[in-house]
C-alpha cells in the first residue's frame, strides 16, 4: 500500500489510541520505530529497501496514534473467498509505550470494525509463541489459541525459523 492510499478508510478511534490511515509524511516515524531492537526482532530489521509493512497492496493499514503522536503500526488483510472468509491483523508498537494497554486498545478497536463495519465473524492474528506479552493482549481481547504452527517464520536474520501461535476470534467473543 502506497502511503496515503488508504486515506478512504477513516480514522477508527478507540478508548486510547486513534487508528488512521498512513500518509506519506508517516512513514518515517513508522520506520524509525520498525528499526528499534524490539520491533526488529519480531519483525526484521533490513532498512535498506522497500517493501515495508505500509507497502503492502493486500493489507489496510493504519498508523497507531496516541495523544496525537505515533506509536505504532497496525494492519489487516482479507480472505474475500465466501466459504473462508474472515480477516487476519498484524501489529507493531514502539518499545517506548510497551506495557501501557496501547497495543490491546488498538487491536480491540480493529477487531470491532473488522466485525461492526466489514462483516467479519471470526479473526485470526499469529504472534511468535514465544512472545508472551502479545499473546497476553490478545487473550484479554478474547482471541483463543488454535495452535501452534511449526516452524511458521523466517527468523528475522534469516537463518532459522521460529513458531507461531495461531489465535482467533468469534465475533461474539470480543471483549
Amino acid at each position: 500500500m502506497e502511503a496515503g492510499e488508504g486515506a478512504g478508510q477513516g480514522v477508527l478511534a478507540g478508548a486510547r489510541v486513534v487508528l488512521a490511515p498512513v500518509r506519506a509524511e508517516d512513514v518515517a516515524e513508522l520506520r524509525r520505530i520498525r528499526l528499534t531492537p524490539e520491533v526488529a526482532a519480531r519483525w526484521g530489521a533490513d532498512d535498506t529497501e522497500p517493501p515495508w509493512p505500509w507497502d503492502d497492496p493486500d493489507a489496510v493499514v493504519f498508523t497507531v496514534r496516541h495523544e496525537g503522536a505515533i506509536v505504532g503500526m497496525i494492519q489487516y488483510s482479507e480472505e474475500t473467498e465466501p466459504a473462508y472468509r474472515h480477516a487476519s491483523i498484524d501489529v507493531f508498537l514502539d518499545p517506548a509505550v510497551h506495557g501501557r494497554g496501547l497495543g490491546r486498545d488498538a487491536v480491540r478497536t480493529l477487531a470491532a470494525h473488522l466485525i461492526r463495519d466489514r462483516g467479519h465473524h471470526r479473526l485470526t492474528i499469529d504472534p511468535a509463541a514465544d512472545n508472551e506479552a502479545a499473546i497476553r493482549a490478545y487473550s484479554a481481547i478474547g482471541f483463543r489459541p488454535v495452535g501452534i504452527l511449526r516452524q511458521y517464520e523466517r527468523d528475522p536474520d534469516g537463518r532459522g525459523w521460529h513458531d507461531a501461535l495461531l489465535m482467533d476470534l468469534l465475533a461474539h467473543e470480543l471483549r
